[in-house]
């Protein structure tokens, strides 16, 4: 079972491709919800107030039962703009990410090939100017127990390194782990199996 994924950690440098007097900046961001979208889009329209064009395209999600994209071509000719954007987040393999490729007419038209090579370079430039990693996915569990128990569980995430994301240590316990999918199954198993201890998926 595939339990990474890859992104980028932070926005990229803008970059800017010619063509035909036609300017072509990019960006990529990382997002991971449609308000983050927005927001960028909203930034880079201020930014570029006067351009002519803001084009892009985006995907969230870390399993393919969830994945959400959108391409939006934004007054250019159908599947010019969009959808060669998002080819760059397919071809990276990359996920939770939003390019934007701003355009300012140079008054030379590029018809759609020239459209389809231009925002394609532009998100491809914006990519490899971003810094790429790959993330685990992960399961988050809830385990609860009383104070006295406390020595079991730990002895557990102990051995198992498992990473603690809070933890709440008083007569009635609780501690949220962060588990990599594929061990998920497991590791809740093994608390599952420990007297007086529970544990529940967040």
């Amino acid at each position: 079972m595939k339990d990474t994924y890859k992104t980028i950690t932070k926005p990229s440098e803008e970059v800017l491709f010619k063509d035909k007097n036609s300017k072509f900046f990019g960006y990529a961001f990382p997002v991971t919800s449609e308000d983050e979208v927005k927001e960028h889009l909203e930034t880079i329209k201020k930014q570029h107030h006067t351009a002519r064009h803001w084009c892009y395209a985006y995907q969230i999600g870390t399993s393919e039962n969830n994945i959400l994209f959108r391409a939006n071509d934004d007054g250019e000719p159908n599947n010019s703009a969009g959808m060669p954007i998002y080819g760059q987040i397919q071809s990276f393999e990359i996920t939770n990410t939003l390019i934007i490729v701003v355009r300012y007419f140079g008054g030379v038209k590029l018809g759609v090939g020239g459209l389809i090579n231009a925002y394609k370079t532009t998100a491809q430039l914006a990519l490899e100017n971003s810094k790429i990693v790959t993330k685990t996915i992960n399961t988050q569990y809830l385990i609860t127990f009383d104070y006295k128990n406390m020595n079991k569980v730990m002895r557990v995430v102990k051995e198992k390194n498992l990473n603690v994301i809070n933890q709440k240590l008083e007569l009635d316990c609780q501690l949220t782990i962060s588990v990599r999918q594929k061990e998920a199954k497991s590791i809740f198993d093994i608390i599952e199996s420990i007297y007086e201890v529970s544990i529940k998926e967040l």
